[in-house]
């Protein structure tokens, strides 16, 4: 595997203001440069009182002014929210701040229930049907070319110009999202951690087989978001992961909020007789010690032929989340790299 990243939800947490789980997402971003992740994606979700991480533009800003060297992106831009152009000036502005930096992710899927939707944009049902089109024109301006021919707007210009551009990736978890990455010849991700893998090896193949070359992408590149978690060993692993799976068994039942410390998080299942539920959850998940949760990972990259990993971790404890993504960044001699970088550039001096 080429290359390991994370994926960053902003998630609340039970006890912590919401503004300091920005603050975290940012301290997260220039942690993770340290220990050599590649990308730092943040996502979008909205009205959602578990998932605070509204704006990926806004914070991805933020991380660009506090690191110098990670990719910053977004996991992803919700299109059909939003006018094209405006988000081309918006990563136009991004590409400005951190050059050679920025991932510019494109989804389709609501980020949202469909009040909130509307509410975002009014004219969202219509606009969905034209994702396509958008996604060619917002491609053309956020790298300064031109649009097709005779196109109502082709005289405007996404500002401020210069001569990089971000690296555009398509985002999804159905066949969709593929062959449209195939047909436009850009980099494609699946979101495992929404389907647990459900569609995914169908929707690669697909994407790697109709892929058309293009000027930036001359061979298919597919990374894939996983949600996992790692420690020191199984035992303490699924005590943290408790967390997560009790607040994923009671969404099922329509409870949504902060998740909760791991001991509330177990009293919640027992009371509920959920113990069944949440060791099936612990078994076929990505979390466990260390050596055990990189095999795993391993041989499902190894499976379906994937190039990229982003890894998604909540934890109730923010420190406990650091050490998991220091463990992966161990496993797999992130920070190698950048060992080596400042060594050869000492070697300058």
């Amino acid at each position: 595997m080429k290359e390991v990243s994370i994926l960053e939800q902003s998630v609340s947490v039970e006890g912590k203001p919401q503004s300091v789980t920005i603050q975290d997402s940012i301290n997260l971003a220039k942690t993770a440069e340290k220990l050599g992740y590649k990308r730092f994606w943040v996502s979008e979700h909205h009205n959602h009182p578990t998932i605070v991480g509204t704006a990926p533009e806004v914070l991805m800003a933020a991380i660009a002014t506090q690191t110098k060297n990670i990719r910053i992106g977004s996991a992803g831009i919700m299109l059909p929210h939003y006018s094209p152009f405006k988000v081309a000036e918006q990563f136009r502005v991004l590409e400005a701040l951190a050059p050679n930096r920025i991932d510019l992710g494109l989804g389709r899927a609501p980020g949202s229930d469909g009040r909130t939707a509307l509410a975002l944009n009014p004219n969202s049902r219509n606009d969905s049907d034209q994702f396509p089109e958008h996604v060619r024109d917002l491609m053309a301006w956020v790298n300064n070319e031109k649009l097709i021919e005779g196109h109502p707007f082709g005289s405007l210009i996404a500002q401020p110009t210069s001569e990089t551009g971000p690296e555009i990736w398509m985002l999804g978890t159905s066949n969709y999202g593929a062959q449209l990455a195939a047909y436009l010849g850009i980099p494609y991700c699946f979101a495992h951690f929404i389907t647990n893998g459900s569609g995914m090896k169908g929707a690669i193949e697909i994407y790697k087989s109709e892929f058309r070359p293009s000027t930036k992408y001359k061979k298919p590149l597919v990374n894939v978001c996983l949600w996992s978690l790692a420690a020191e060993t199984n035992e303490e692993a699924k005590y943290l992961f408790s967390s997560r799976a009790s607040w994923k068994i009671g969404r099922d039942f329509g409870h949504l909020g902060p998740i909760t410390d791991p001991d509330n998080a177990l009293t919640i299942i027992n009371n509920n007789n959920w113990e069944d539920h949440y060791n099936s959850m612990y078994e076929s998940s990505l979390v466990g010690e260390i050596n055990h949760t990189k095999d795993k990972i391993d041989k499902l990259v190894k499976d379906n032929n994937i190039d990229e990993i982003a890894i998604l971790t909540w934890c109730h404890d923010e420190m406990a989340r650091i050490k998991s993504y220091e463990l992966f960044a161990s496993a797999y001699n992130l920070n190698r790299k950048e060992i080596q970088t400042e060594k050869l550039s000492k070697s300058f001096i």
